[in-house]
């Protein structure tokens, strides 16, 4: 069901209002206090500046880490207000709490077009809890909500969904609206063909993607560490390579269902195998039939980057999610870089590609091709929830357009 959003808002629907938006500022920071990657904030400033534009006083909340229901001072959002001014070329305020009369006072000091920042609602237990009372309190101060939380758009919190019930007026910013067009939209109406490249270390993490995608896609590329459940599952010897022993079974079924619906499904046909689990480690390349004993894999090999860049040629639009090996390792990275270049290659050629959370965002970073991608998704687990088809409460709870 398609939602409403910030757009659907006029400046008579705004100027005045004191506007609740539910960002996500879950940044990272460094042992001095500072922020390494202001991607996150960058992602709110559309919707924060259109906002003000249209003279809404703005409340931003957020969470911080896990702090588990206690104020813990290395989680303050201080250092996201501090850049979030600079970032905005206005002051932001800071506020000491989330909810209550600090709240109230600074509100009540606001002019059109003013932004204040929250402090972390996970400093009270009540958020996660969805607690409807908490929730009451968020919007106390706020007369309109903007979920702009993809990452968070999953969790039925406080701040994502239990405020919907008090602010009648609830819809998307920007960014959800993006994360839901080509997400969402590369599900429900393909490009075609269609590939997804699944990665990272478990089938047990991916196996809803996994079958979800069997019934939309055209090609399924799997890498990462869960190959070698499908090569044991296959009759393969896998030396001390990861595999989850009690998922062969599936691993038979989903190359089975592969092939009843005529899906290609391509496994790497060589590998780059280690002697330990280390960044040093002794490494060869060796074909997935050959595997040494007592040696593990930790990329995919470049027979079969090539293999996966051949079948993605044709493609008009492609999702990646998860790593091809052991990408934070260098010696056991060109496997996953391969395949970040060779999406940003497509890219110009008309090919929408995906880059669906986690640790391929981090991979794509990496290696310097994120803004050659058609949509570098915010969330991981949201990501991944929204592509098996399952229902984002965050996002179910939004007025309908």
């Amino acid at each position: 069901m398609p939602k409403k959003t910030v757009a659907n808002l006029s400046e008579a629907d705004l100027k005045g209002k004191r506007v609740l938006v539910r960002a996500d500022f879950n940044v990272p920071f460094d042992d001095k206090g500072a922020i390494t990657d202001d991607t996150r904030i960058r992602a709110a400033l559309p919707t924060i500046q259109d906002l003000t534009k249209k003279g809404a006083k703005v409340l931003l909340s957020s969470h911080m880490g896990r702090p588990k229901g206690q104020v813990k001072e290395e989680l303050r959002l201080t250092p996201v207000a501090k850049r979030l001014s600079e970032l905005l070329g206005q002051n932001v305020t800071m506020c000491s709490d989330c909810i209550g009369d600090a709240v109230a006072s600074v509100v009540s000091g606001m002019n059109n077009g003013d932004v204040a920042l929250l402090e972390n609602v996970r400093f009270y237990a009540e958020e996660e809890k969805n607690d409807p009372e908490f929730a009451q309190k968020l919007a106390a101060n706020a007369d309109i909500y903007v979920n702009e939380a993809f990452g968070t758009a999953h969790r039925a919190h406080a701040s994502t969904e239990g405020v919907t019930k008090v602010l009648k007026t609830s819809v998307a910013g920007y960014l959800i609206e993006k994360e839901l067009k080509f997400l969402q939209g590369a599900i429900d109406n393909p490009q075609r063909p269609l590939a997804a490249i699944i990665g990272g270390s478990k089938v047990s993490s991916k196996i809803g993607v996994i079958e979800t995608l069997l019934d939309k896609c055209d090609k399924l590329l799997i890498g990462g560490g869960m190959i070698f459940t499908f090569y044991k599952a296959r009759g393969l010897s896998v030396g001390k390579s990861l595999v989850e022993e009690d998922k062969l079974e599936l691993a038979k079924t989903l190359e089975a269902k592969a092939k009843e619906k005529g899906v290609e499904l391509l496994l790497p046909t060589d590998v780059v195998v280690a002697d330990n689990f280390a960044p040093d480690a002794n490494a060869q390349t060796v074909s997935v039939n050959a595997i040494p004993e007592g040696w593990m894999g930790l990329d995919i090999g470049p027979d079969s980057v090539k293999t996966f860049q051949a079948a993605l040629e044709d493609c008009k639009c492609v999702i990646w999610n998860g790593p091809m090996g052991v990408f934070e390792f260098d010696k056991f990275a060109p496997g996953t870089e391969a395949i970040a270049h060779t999406l940003a290659g497509l890219t110009p050629k008309g090919c929408i590609t995906i880059i669906g959370g986690g640790d391929s965002v981090a991979a794509v970073e990496k290696v310097g091709v994120a803004e050659k991608m058609s949509h570098i998704s915010t969330g991981g687990g949201a990501s991944l929830e929204l592509l098996e088809g399952k229902t984002l409460p965050g996002i179910a709870a939004l007025n309908d357009a």
